[in-house]
């Protein structure tokens, strides 16, 4: 059924019959990095919290949740490497707002501007990610570049110097 509107749009009115699955709560709520497992925990989410419950039920979130971490292996030995080469280690609080792009420029960019016998350099270098997350407090909450949303979430980064793992003992 479609009704004629002047502007030449047209709406279209669709009849659906609801079934029992309808009115079921999805397992899976939100979308994207807002998605949650029963609208409570992160869906990447698989250490810890054993004993959590789906809010005002019994129903545990551990069984739909896998703790297998994802695995990659980069071999040290392989390549040289020089001071400013790093891993950078990071909760979702920085992930869920900085494109991993971002979060290279900005190692890039700061590790440079510091004396490489300074033993405090990657802990700055982790510090400026943690506040590029968090942003700045502005009238609308916590602003990052281009005016986005900052993170709301707990931010935890190491930067972690990769120059003495290609020294075999």
């Amino acid at each position: 059924f479609r009704e004629s509107l002047s502007t030449e749009k047209f709406i279209s009115l669709a009849y659906k019959t609801i079934e029992e699955d309808d009115l079921k709560f999805p397992l899976i709520y939100g979308e994207g990095k807002k998605a949650r497992v029963m609208a409570t925990i992160g869906v990447t989410r698989g250490l810890g919290d054993h004993d959590l419950k789906v809010h005002d039920s019994n129903i545990y979130i551990k069984p739909f949740l896998s703790s297998s971490p994802e695995v990659r292996v980069y071999d040290l030995l392989q390549y040289e490497h020089g001071p400013d080469d790093v891993l950078i280690l990071a909760t979702d609080g920085l992930w869920d707002v900085l494109l991993n792009e971002e979060v290279a420029e900005a190692v890039t960019n700061f590790l440079p501007n510091c004396d490489p016998d300074d033993p405090h350099r990657y802990t700055l270098a982790a510090q400026d990610l943690v506040m590029r997350a968090r942003g700045v407090l502005k009238d609308r909450g916590w602003r990052i570049s281009n005016d986005r949303l900052g993170s709301g979430d707990d931010i935890s980064v190491y930067v972690i110097p990769l120059i003495h793992g290609n020294k075999q003992s």
